[in-house]
């Protein structure tokens, strides 16, 4: 299993990532996880990414692939991984492609999960957190119990949500043309329960 997960925020992309985990038994990796795990690691890659964190800049290309490539040594990569919101740009996916051929594990999929606009900004604006709990309820979906003390997250706001959703699209622009020339790209729908996705997702891999 080698594959990355693309999916706009509330897609439910994380949900479906931590259940290809359990069922995969690979990792899944995420750029963030990594600078942070490096950074405290005090690799040299880390502390070189820290540097440019701490300045408030963005980590160049050639350091985040140069992690990528340390933690795919890992013992629990050695089956497969499943990167999430990774790569985001053309030219990460053409470096990335690299080192994955050098490495002798190409990219078997890149699986898209495909939820409607209007659909997404349901889903994260009527999003309600417990400040009590810390559970979190939708007021569509999973409503909260009467006296829960609800609170709307910063980014749960509609304005915060669009602009995201924005990013997100100018990010995939050439992103998913690219990885389907390459003859890559599945997409599924993610509309429906969480067990109704993770079904169509199997199959699709399994297909």
């Amino acid at each position: 299993m080698r594959l990355v997960l693309v999916g706009p925020p509330a897609s439910g992309k994380g949900t479906q990532a931590d259940r290809l985990t359990a069922r995969y038994g690979v990792p899944k990796i995420s750029t963030g996880d990594m600078l942070r795990a490096a950074r405290a690691a005090g690799t040299p890659l880390g502390k070189e990414a820290e540097g440019f964190m701490n300045a408030g800049k963005l980590v160049p290309d050639q350091v985040v692939i140069g992690l990528v490539d340390e933690r795919l040594n890992a013992d629990d990569a050695k089956k497969g991984f499943i990167l999430d919101g990774f790569p985001r740009t053309v030219p990460q996916a053409e470096a990335l492609g690299s080192l994955l051929e050098r490495r002798g594990t190409p990219l078997q999929c890149v699986l898209q999960i495909d939820v409607s606009r209007d659909l997404l900004v349901e889903r994260a604006t009527l999003r309600r957190i417990d400040k009590r709990s810390g559970q979190i309820y939708h007021l569509k979906y999973n409503p909260p119990p009467p006296g829960a003390e609800l609170e709307h997250r910063a980014d749960d706001q509609e304005e915060t949500v669009k602009r995201r959703l924005d990013e997100y699209d100018a990010m995939t622009a050439a992103l998913l043309p690219y990885y389907e020339k390459l003859g890559l790209l599945r997409r599924v729908n993610g509309v429906g329960s969480p067990d109704e996705v993770t079904a169509r997702i199997q199959s699709e891999l399994e297909r």
